[in-house]
C-alpha cells in the first residue's frame, strides 16, 4: 500500500480559488504575485476561461510566457487569453500592479513555469529578467503591447492558434507590436507568407530560413520583405532554382533585385546556401552589397564559377570569417590560387573549414597548404571525399603541426586505397590508415581524427579509420550486405 503525499498548502489554496470562479476573480487584486504563475497554470490546464481573462489583465509581471504552455494548442483557452488582452488594451488607466507589456508565444527552453510552480520560489524579479523588449528596434516612448513569436510555415497551413492570433491582430493595428525573431518557411504559398509578413515588424527578424524548393521568380517576390529586415543576422536558402523559361536578361534583373536587398542589412553576418544556382557568375554582386563583416559562409552543392571564388577571396567582408563550408562544390578544374588567397585573408579568425567532396587534387592541395598552415584558430577541418594520394596526405598532416586548436580532423582515404576500377581494397586501406595515424602521432597529439572512404555506391556508408584501431569501421558495408 503506497502512501500519497498530502497536497501542499499552496495547492490547496489554488484548488479553493478555482473551485469558485467568481471568488478567484474577486480576489486577484489582493493575491500575492508569487501565486500568479502556479494559479495561471491550473486555470489554463482546467480551461477556467473567465479566471484566465481576468488573470491576464491583472498579470503582475512584464512578460506572460504563454508559448511554453501551448504544446497541446488549446484554442479555447488561447481565445480566453486574447479576450483578457482586449480588456487590458481597453484600459486607459491601469492599476499600478498590472504590469503586462509582452505576450511571449515562443516555445522557449527556459523553465519559468516549472520554477514558479515548484517547491522553492525564486525572487519576484525572476520573470522580469526574461526581457522581451530586448533590443527591439521599434519600441520606445509609449509602448504598445508587444507580442513575440517565431514564425514557421509548413505543410501548407498555419497553426490554428497562430491563425486565430493573426485574425485577432488584424483588427487591433496600432495597439500591438508583433515581434518575430526567427522566420522559417518549409512550405507555404508565397501569397500566404506575404499576408503574414505584412502584420509583423520586419526589422525585428534576426534569422530567416527558406527551406522549400522555390523558383527564383518566387524568391524575388519575397526579396522586398527581406530588405526590410534591417536587423537580419542570418539567411538560409535551400533549393532555389532558375526556370529554364526565364531569359538571360530577366535572370540578370532578378539577381540584381535580390542582391540589392543586402545594401539595407547593416548587421548581416551568416550566409547559408544549399543547392542554389542563380548566383553562378554573379556572386560579386551580392558581395559588393554586404554592409558588415561576415562570420559564416556556407555554400554547399551550389553552382559557382572560378570568378565567383576569386571575388570571394578578395571581398573585404570576409576578413573576419569564422566558418567556411564549400562542400560539394567541384573545384577540380579551378586554379587553387583563389582558395589559397581566401585562406590567407581569414588566417587569423577561421575556426571551421569544410572542403568535403570538392574534387581537390594533389597539385591543388600543395598550393593551399602554406595558407592553411597559418590558420591558427582552426578547430575543425574536413577534407572528406577528395581523391588525394598518401604522399599528399602526409604533406597535409605535416602542415597541421602548428594548428594547436584542432579538435576534429576528417581526412579522405588515400587514393592508393582503391583499385583501378575504384573499388576499395579493405586491407590496403587499413594498412595506410594505420601508417598515416602513426605519422600524425609522431608530429603531435591529435584529438579526434578520422580517415574515411568515399560513400559506398550501393549503401551510401563510408568506411572509416580513426585513432583507435578497434574503432575501424571496415565492416560497415559488410553489415549492409554490399560486399
Amino acid at each position: 500500500m503506497s502512501l500519497q503525499a498530502p497536497p501542499r498548502l499552496l495547492e490547496l489554496a489554488e484548488q479553493s480559488l478555482l473551485r469558485d470562479g467568481a471568488l478567484a476573480i474577486s480576489t486577484l487584486e489582493e493575491l500575492p504575485r508569487e501565486l500568479f504563475p502556479s494559479l495561471f497554470i491550473e486555470a489554463f490546464t482546467r480551461r477556467c476561461c473567465e479566471t484566465l481573462k481576468t488573470m491576464v489583465q491583472a498579470w503582475p509581471f512584464t512578460c506572460l510566457p504563454l508559448g511554453s504552455l501551448m504544446k497541446s494548442r488549446p484554442l479555447e483557452t488561447f481565445g480566453a487569453v486574447l479576450e483578457g488582452l482586449d480588456a487590458l488594451l481597453a484600459q486607459k488607466v491601469r492599476p499600478r500592479r498590472w504590469k503586462l507589456q509582452v505576450l511571449d508565444l515562443r516555445d522557449v527552453d527556459e523553465n519559468f513555469w516549472g520554477i514558479w510552480s515548484g517547491a522553492s520560489a525564486p525572487s519576484p524579479e525572476a520573470l522580469s529578467k526574461r526581457q522581451t523588449a530586448e533590443n527591439c528596434p521599434r519600441l520606445g516612448g509609449q509602448q504598445p503591447l508587444m507580442v513575440t513569436l517565431d514564425l514557421c510555415f509548413k505543410n501548407g497551413t498555419l497553426d490554428e492558434c497562430l491563425t486565430r492570433f493573426l485574425e485577432w491582430g488584424k483588427q487591433r493595428e496600432g495597439l500591438l507590436h508583433v515581434c518575430c525573431k526567427e522566420l522559417q518557411i518549409f512550405g507555404m504559398p508565397i501569397h500566404s507568407v506575404i499576408e503574414v509578413l505584412n502584420m509583423v515588424e520586419l526589422d525585428c527578424i534576426r534569422e530567416v530560413e527558406v527551406c522549400c524548393p522555390w523558383e527564383l521568380s518566387i524568391l524575388i517576390r519575397f526579396a522586398p520583405y527581406l530588405g526590410q529586415m534591417r536587423n537580419l543576422r542570418k539567411l538560409v536558402l535551400f533549393n532555389i532554382h532558375v526556370s529554364a523559361c526565364i531569359p538571360p536578361d530577366k535572370k540578370e534583373q532578378f539577381v540584381t533585385q535580390f542582391t540589392s536587398q543586402f545594401l539595407k542589412l547593416d548587421y548581416f553576418q551568416k550566409l547559408y546556401m544549399h543547392s542554389v544556382s542563380f548566383l553562378e557568375g554573379h556572386l560579386d554582386q551580392l558581395l559588393r552589397c554586404l554592409q558588415a563583416p561576415l562570420e559564416t559562409v556556407v555554400m554547399t552543392d551550389c553552382l559557382l564559377s572560378e570568378s565567383d571564388l576569386k571575388h570571394l577571396s578578395w571581398c573585404p567582408s570576409i576578413r573576419q570569417l569564422k566558418e567556411l563550408d564549400l562542400r560539394g562544390i567541384t573545384l577540380t578544374h579551378f586554379s587553387p590560387e583563389p582558395l589559397a588567397v581566401l585562406l590567407e585573408q581569414v588566417e587569423a579568425t577561421l575556426q571551421t573549414l569544410d572542403l568535403e567532396d570538392c574534387g581537390i587534387t594533389d597539385s591543388q592541395l600543395s598550393i593551399i597548404l602554406p595558407a592553411l598552415s597559418r590558420c591558427s584558430q582552426l578547430s575543425t577541418l574536413s577534407f572528406y571525399g577528395n581523391l588525394i594520394s598518401v604522399a599528399a596526405l602526409e604533406n597535409l598532416l605535416r602542415h597541421t603541426v602548428g594548428l594547436s586548436k584542432l579538435s576534429l580532423e576528417l581526412y579522405p582515404a588515400p587514393l592508393e586505397s582503391y583499385d583501378a576500377q575504384g573499388a576499395l581494397c579493405w586491407g590496403r586501406f587499413a594498412q595506410l590508415g594505420a601508417e598515416l595515424m602513426k605519422t600524425l602521432r609522431d608530429l603531435r597529439q591529435p584529438k579526434t581524427v578520422v580517415f574515411s572512404t568515399v560513400p559506398c555506391p550501393r549503401c551510401g556508408i563510408r568506411a572509416s579509420y580513426d585513432l583507435e584501431p578497434s574503432h575501424c569501421l571496415l565492416n560497415a558495408c559488410h553489415q549492409g550486405g554490399c560486399i
